[in-house]
């Protein structure tokens, strides 16, 4: 029997699902993470020098390089672990050493990041954070920890999968440019759990800074909608009045219509992007299972409090948008219609000014037919006189006679020929 015949891509697709573990990690220990995005055309960039920038960073510290075409690596470099991941829009870069430093939140945990290697990123920073890991103290250090380390107005604090740790964060920039977390864990929290916490609250902080973008986007956008919202309104009132021009009408709706489009198409990824991202952030905050702790916010709360109003203000924009390319839309028809009518009218103007004109071309062509007959006709009789002329003597009848005579036939036999040809022309 021969072999099944494997897809080309079966075991690619297959290992992707596993290609990208989460760290182990153990109390005490610190993650130091940041992401870079290119300011313009992220999705289209050169990824090749995501690339070369991680091996600089390996190189600095003697590791080796990924496999070619890799977009994920997880690596020792010196004394710590590198965790390096491709995104569609941005890459990141995360350090995980053990132990922490005496002072919290230290930015001495990101050293291994040299000061040069940093500037050279290509990209800008997008966010960057302190995460500090510690076995987990009895309720009353872990209260004044937090109130010595973070906003209180801002802070936001959950005990996790079970009761495994107590994340928490006031999701604010420091003094040296970096968010801060931290998580107590319990004793018997595993070091892939652990791991697990410490990403998620990673791509938490990422996607919703990612996701804030479109937030900037829709600020940018705010007076361009509402000059082109009021020059769209002008317009169509002005459909409504006869003094209006069709064709000034038209050209305005145009320009309207083609502005409307072009920030259309420049935000439609933005805005794509943004439900993509807000959406992973629900999941991951929904995937830790949270549990309020000592009556303090849930990181669902902050999100719900402070975050959601952001995403329900870029919906209204985006909604807004759509909208006013709609009333483009019916503008144009109902301008369309206007124009139809009026082409009509000019139509039947023309069409009516067109049976007057036939009307008198058939009348001219009826008083040439006439004295067409008439011309003929004379001529047709002195021809037929001079054939009868010869037969004077012996008829006896005078010249005037015989041309008398023959006058009414001649005439009708050339009415009848000439209409005939009328008819004729007329088939």
């Amino acid at each position: 029997m021969s072999p099944v015949e494997d897809h080309p891509l079966r075991y690619q697709l297959a290992n992707e699902l596993h290609a990208r573990p989460f760290p182990s990690m153990q109390a005490p220990c610190a993650a130091a993470y940041v992401a870079f995005k290119q300011p313009e055309m992220a999705a289209n960039r050169d990824r090749a020098a995501d690339i070369e920038h991680l091996h600089k960073l390996l190189d600095r510290h003697g590791a080796p390089h990924p496999q070619p075409g890799a977009t994920h690596y997880y690596g020792q470099v010196g004394r710590y672990w590198l965790k390096w991941e491709q995104h569609t829009e941005f890459v990141t870069y995360t350090i995980f050493s053990q132990g922490v430093e005496d002072r919290p939140f230290d930015p001495r945990a990101f050293d291994p990041f040299p000061q040069d290697w940093l500037a050279e990123a290509p990209g800008q920073r997008v966010t960057s954070i302190l995460i500090r890991v510690e076995p987990r103290p009895p309720a009353t250090d872990i209260q004044a920890r937090l109130g010595d380390w973070f906003v209180p107005e801002s802070l936001a604090v959950s005990a996790v999968l079970e009761d495994a740790a107590v994340m928490a964060g006031d999701f604010r920039i420091d003094q040296n440019g970096h968010m801060r977390f931290v998580l107590f864990a319990s004793e018997a929290t595993g070091q892939r759990r652990m791991g697990r916490i410490v990403q998620r609250l990673c791509e938490i902080e990422t996607y919703k800074s990612m996701s804030m973008l479109g937030f900037a986007r829709v600020r940018g956008l705010g007076a361009q909608l509402g000059a082109l919202d009021t020059r769209l309104t002008e317009l169509v009132e002005a459909m409504s009045l006869e003094t209006s021009r069709a064709e000034d009408t038209l050209h305005a709706l145009l320009e309207i219509s083609a502005e409307l489009e072009t920030l259309s198409a420049q935000s439609s990824f933005r805005f794509g992007a943004t439900w993509a991202y807000e959406a992973i952030v629900n999941e991951r905050i929904a995937a830790l299972r949270e549990e309020r702790y000592e009556g303090r916010q849930t990181f669902r709360e902050f999100m719900v409090r402070r975050y959601q109003p952001a995403m329900r203000t870029v919906r209204s924009a985006e909604r807004r948008l759509d909208a006013m390319s709609a009333r483009g839309v019916r503008a144009a028809n109902l301008l369309r219609t206007r124009v139809d009518v009026e082409r009509s009218a000019q139509n039947q103007s023309l069409l009516e000014s067109m049976d007057r004109r036939a009307d008198l071309q058939l009348r001219l062509q009826r008083t040439v037919e006439g004295l067409s007959v008439v011309a003929i006709s004379y001529y047709a009789v002195s021809l037929a006189s001079y054939l009868l002329y010869p037969l004077e003597a012996v008829t006896g009848l005078s010249k005037n006679f015989m041309t008398a005579l023959v006058t009414i036939p001649v005439v009708l036999l050339v009415w009848a020929a000439i209409r005939r040809l009328r008819r004729a022309v007329e088939k």
